[in-house]
């Protein structure tokens, strides 16, 4: 039986299960005790090393090469690593390869993780060539828990928590900011600069890649975005915004100047402007060092798509690719062929409805995902969401939920409170 084949059989026997064991009657009766939210089923993490994450990992000739080796295991912890080809350096202190390649091909290069312990190993295979997210992208995204209010502090918060909580040490990388933190057009390119919730966004980048982790971002081909904030196109060839010109938006410019103004108007602006923006959006983008591109509209089109495509590959820099808000499947091969993951849902919710509709539609969009193309069903609705409230799910069902996201072939991304532990 081939790989595809039994994580089919795999996901129609938990999804019979989850409806014989949490769609019925008594199910939806049944309480939240206090010991089962406390409940940990996974065990203890073991103080020996054991590297983690991804055994493939492929860059574009002559781009930024940024890749952290996954280790778990007690700290302090000392990495080494043989046939590292040239152009390529490792901080034995945090296992982040950084440099450039130049000459497509593949390398061999076996990885070691030691500390008081004992020490492991394990061959990680490079290759140099035009596929990137060779594996599917595992991160963070700032929506779920902060809607548009995300901010500069925030999105830092949640980074040194991935670092702190151990995720990192498992192969999750992405730190990435949803829509809400575009300000008005200019710099260089005259490209979207961030509004002050984020007021040196290159910093915070850097402070992100410093850690190993990789950092996205947000946008779209219309001239406005879902949440009413500056799109990548617009209808003034100068880059400029009928609403900013004429003052119609909050101190962060997005649109309206009342909540009732706001729902009113942003919608008007859901569709392509006449001049489009997106080589500037993308070049200030690689100058900041941007490493993923969540691409938001709908109908997701296959000739906007190959646009973005084309701007980020001559980017210099390797972005991840992300349609958003969703792929038709009848243009499935199109999504595979030009991007890197695609969503192949509406948003999801955190109901369980929402889940079941979901799950039940993946599994045709499995033959379409493979290295350097993968699936999309949406973040992972759970934990604390939209600002304040917790999901609603049982312990079980959360459980249920990060075993149908291992099950597909796609990425995955949390999208909660991601805090750092309190200092001691």
């Amino acid at each position: 039986m081939t790989t595809i084949a039994m994580k089919r059989t795999i996901l129609v026997l938990l999804s019979a299960l989850m409806l014989g064991s949490s769609f019925g009657p008594a199910a939806r009766a049944e309480p939240v005790s206090p010991a089962s939210a406390r409940e940990r089923l996974t065990p203890a993490e073991s103080p020996f090393p054991r590297i983690n994450g991804a055994q493939v990992f492929g860059a574009r000739p002559g781009s930024p090469f940024l890749f952290t080796i996954a280790a778990s295991g007690e700290r302090p912890m000392h990495f080494a690593a043989r046939d590292l080809p040239a152009g390529l350096i490792l901080d034995s202190e945090t296992g982040c390869l950084t440099g450039t390649l130049a000459i497509p091909g593949e390398h061999r290069v076996l990885v070691q993780a030691t500390n008081t312990r004992g020490s492991a190993e394990r061959t990680l295979r490079i290759v140099i060539g035009e596929q990137i997210a060779l594996t599917p992208p595992l991160g963070w995204n700032s929506w779920n828990c902060w809607g548009d209010i995300a901010s500069q502090d925030k999105v830092l918060s949640a980074a040194r928590a991935m670092v702190d909580k151990g995720l990192r040490d498992h192969g999750w990388t992405y730190i990435n900011i949803d829509d809400g933190w575009q300000g008005v057009r200019g710099g260089a390119f005259n490209a979207i600069q961030p509004n002050s919730r984020f007021p040196n966004l290159k910093a915070l980048i850097d402070s992100v890649h410093a850690m190993g982790l990789k950092f996205g971002i947000y946008s779209t081909p219309w001239r406005g975005s879902y949440a009413g904030y500056v799109g990548s196109s617009c209808d003034q060839r100068d880059g400029s915004y009928d609403w900013i010109k004429a003052g119609r938006h909050n101190e962060f410019f997005r649109i309206g100047t009342s909540e009732k103004d706001w729902s009113d108007v942003r919608a008007q602006h859901w569709r392509r402007g006449q001049f489009p923006f997106i080589s500037a959006d993308v070049h200030q983008w690689a100058v900041w060092g941007v490493d993923y591109l969540k691409y938001d509209w709908y109908p997701n089109d296959s000739p906007q798509v190959n646009e973005i495509a084309t701007a980020l590959r001559t980017s210099g820099r390797d972005i991840v690719l992300s349609p958003s808000n969703k792929a038709p499947y009848g243009q499935a091969a199109e999504w595979a062929r030009l991007a890197n993951t695609w969503r192949t849902t509406w948003d999801i919710s955190d109901s369980w409805e929402s889940l079941r509709w979901i799950g039940f539609r993946q599994d045709r969009w499995a033959p379409y995902a493979g290295p350097g193309h993968w699936n999309d069903p949406d973040m992972l609705a759970v934990g604390r969401v939209m600002r304040v409230q917790p999901t609603p799910y049982q312990p079980d069902r959360r459980r249920t939920i990060h075993a149908h996201q291992s099950l597909v072939p796609a990425g995955s991304t949390v999208a909660y409170r991601l805090r750092s532990r309190p200092t001691r």
